[in-house]
């Protein structure tokens, strides 16, 4: 699902007021935390809903079958996107594996306050089932372009935009992040940046 109604923005509204975690940031990025204690947003978490389009999938997309989730290990301040890929079905029932098995995004992460988590995406990890049309097993890493090389970027459209004498705006690298709207042991609701809304849960509810 990727179109916003009413309702369901009214319902995570009304869910967000409800909110039982003071702080769902605890934790994240601090590897001198207690070790008894349990960060809030520790471990692995499955996509429900996201008003994304990118991060929805469904057997009659052209991308195809997926679940999507994260793991997050909150000591350390990494989250880990997963997105894993259902094989294909043939007319006689049999599966046969996507050339492309898996994605894995790899971020860094820090909090900004009580509830909000700053990110840096570093890599992503395509796992494939072939090369080229030999059944191999295999991971290529696309390096994500960091901060630096996007305030670069950033600096030199700026320059231009002076030197040409352009009546524009200055732009600004935007920062990645999402917002904890509502977090329990079980479900967890978060709006991003770009104003996206997730709702994951955990695997064994």
């Amino acid at each position: 699902m990727s179109q916003k109604r009413p309702e369901d923005l009214k319902c995570i509204e009304e869910l967000s007021k409800e909110n039982p975690t003071s702080e769902a940031t605890l934790g994240l990025g601090d590897k001198t935390l207690d070790k008894t204690l349990k960060p809030p947003l520790e471990g692995a978490w499955n996509l429900l809903f996201s008003t994304a389009a990118d991060a929805s999938f469904s057997r009659d997309s052209k991308r195809g079958d997926a679940t999507a989730g994260n793991i997050v290990d909150a000591r350390k301040g990494k989250i880990t996107n997963v997105i894993k890929f259902a094989p294909a079905v043939d007319d006689e029932g049999n599966e046969k594996p996507k050339a492309v098995d898996e994605l894995r995004v790899k971020l860094t992460v820090n909090a900004e306050g009580p509830n909000r988590v700053n990110l840096v995406f570093k890599y992503v990890a395509v796992k494939f089932t072939k090369f080229f049309f030999l059944p191999l097993r295999w991971t290529l890493y696309i390096p994500v372009p960091g901060p630096t090389i996007g305030k670069l970027v950033i600096g030199l459209s700026n320059l231009k935009r002076r030197l040409l004498r352009k009546n524009e705006p200055k732009r600004e690298l935007p920062k990645a992040f999402f917002d904890v709207l509502f977090l329990d042991k079980d479900l967890r609701v978060h709006k991003t940046g770009e104003d996206n809304i997730f709702i994951q849960a955990r695997p064994e509810w």
